[in-house]
């Protein structure tokens, strides 16, 4: 498959593991590159050879592109996967790993780039016939940020244009609050991005998070995999994912993909992504909202309905294959919801919780997967994200879903830790989730109030 014998794994979890499974399956060797706290997990035991690159701290390991790429080439090592987070969206790793004549698994650098300014992004989807958020340019000081507000209206969003994941987002509901939340905002991108660079954003209060999977290999073949439901959130945090989403008709849907391929066609892109969608429900209205160059974390709930393994298809598409099906032989049968299981409190402001595992006992059953890196005695380290496992259930439509979901996080015990599986169960317990009448702030808004 393009010369690739053997894949380098730069992340660790479940992301890490479920590389590691999808370059088994077709073949190839796995090299685990790993922190000092992650040399004895679970992946390392299931990869064939474990590199420490470093110290637990992430700065001091997996964010290091320069040892990462030694890595790689000291273990003889045809390519690099970085999963999601840590370097998966950093062109440098791309451009490191082209010099030494390394294989990347994931877009080019030049599509990082570019979508991964959230400004520049808009502008090159404002190019297409693609409705885009209203908003502004870049705002550089506060005095710029009051003209952007008048002329863009509230409730408006701050967003870092190097962010991601939340970070440097905040919500400005009236003028007075303006210049606090400004430099809240402008702090907050600069510590996570290094760029303290700000644009507004019209606020939509009744929208839901629509995100349309997408694959491209390097012989013009594009295809979308459908369309994803994340609308369940906290702080911008996705908490449950479900696909096909329960609110939109056949036409906004066939609409909604068509945008996401549009884009995908107009950038060159490669590889797999996620074109990401706010829709105004009020209106019934879609907008781009952005565009991830990397795996997705929910990318396993449209796993389950497509029947396609898009971790395979990132390894074929690097690899210099062709996609393996057209547009026309992908279908969604059933409907799919997954819960992010975290190590997290949520009757204390939902503080991770570190610590060993006494207990963990993950449901089973038909069309029942979790996708995790924990056992019972495993301990959770203190220096990285607090996601335990994904729990992904599937059954015929939606209502029985939901009842495998409930039925499933019964079932799921875990001990020794805090998670938000109690979160979950009350949920998809909840007359509003059951009904679809939720929006992206309903857990903080209304649920979490109650």
């Amino acid at each position: 498959m393009g010369g690739i014998r053997r894949v380098l794994v730069a992340n660790r979890g479940e992301i890490a593991i479920r590389i590691i499974k999808a370059c088994h399956a077709l073949g190839f060797e796995s090299v685990l590159a790993a922190s000092e706290a992650d040399t004895d997990s679970l992946a390392a035991k299931m990869a064939d050879r474990v590199l420490c690159i470093g110290p637990s701290p992430s700065l001091q390991s997996y964010l290091k592109v320069e040892t990462i790429v030694a890595a790689a080439l000291g273990s003889g090592a045809d390519a690099i996967h970085p999963g999601y987070g840590f370097l998966a969206e950093r062109p440098e790793l791309g451009e490191l790993c082209a010099k030494h004549g390394l294989v990347f698994v994931g877009p080019t650098p030049e599509n990082i780039r570019l979508m991964g300014d959230k400004l520049v992004a808009r502008k090159e989807v404002k190019k297409l016939s693609v409705p885009v958020i209203p908003g502004s340019e870049l705002v550089c000081d506060y005095s710029a940020a009051l003209t952007a507000a008048e002329q863009v209206g509230f409730p408006l969003l701050l967003k870092a244009a190097a962010g991601g994941g939340g970070k440097g987002m905040k919500t400005v509901t009236h003028f007075s609050d303006l210049k606090s939340v400004f430099e809240e905002a402008s702090a907050e991108a600069r510590t996570a991005f290094g760029d303290e660079r700000i644009y507004l954003e019209r606020f939509i209060p009744n929208a839901r998070h629509i995100e349309v999977q997408v694959l491209a290999d390097r012989f013009g073949n594009a295809i979308h995999l459908f369309e994803r439901d994340c609308s369940i959130q906290r702080r911008y945090q996705k908490m449950i994912e479900e696909a096909p989403s329960p609110i939109l008709n056949a036409l906004t849907r066939d609409q909604i993909c068509r945008a996401a391929l549009d884009i995908v066609e107009h950038i060159g892109y490669l590889n797999a992504g996620t074109v990401e969608f706010m829709f105004d429900q009020d209106q019934g209205i879609f907008y781009f909202l952005e565009m991830n160059t990397r795996i997705q974390v929910e990318h396993p709930v449209t796993e389950m309905v497509t029947g396609v393994d898009i971790v395979k298809e990132q390894l074929r598409i690097a690899g210099a294959e062709t996609l393996s099906r057209s547009q026309e032989q992908v279908t969604v049968t059933g409907h799919a919801i997954e819960c992010r299981i975290n190590a997290e409190a949520p009757d204390n402001n939902f503080c991770p919780s570190p610590g060993r595992i006494i207990q963990w006992m993950p449901p089973e059953g038909y069309d029942v997967r979790v996708d995790t890196h924990c056992y019972s005695g495993y301990f959770v380290p203190p220096f990285y994200d607090s996601l335990l496992a994904k729990l992904i259930v599937k059954s015929d439509n939606r209502f029985q879903a939901i009842e495998k979901t409930r039925n499933s996080l019964k079932h799921f015990i875990v001990r020794g830790v805090d998670t938000t599986i109690p979160l979950y169960q009350s949920i998809v317990e909840d007359q509003d989730y059951m009904n679809g009448s939720i929006h992206t702030r309903w857990v903080e808004d209304v649920f979490l109030k109650r």
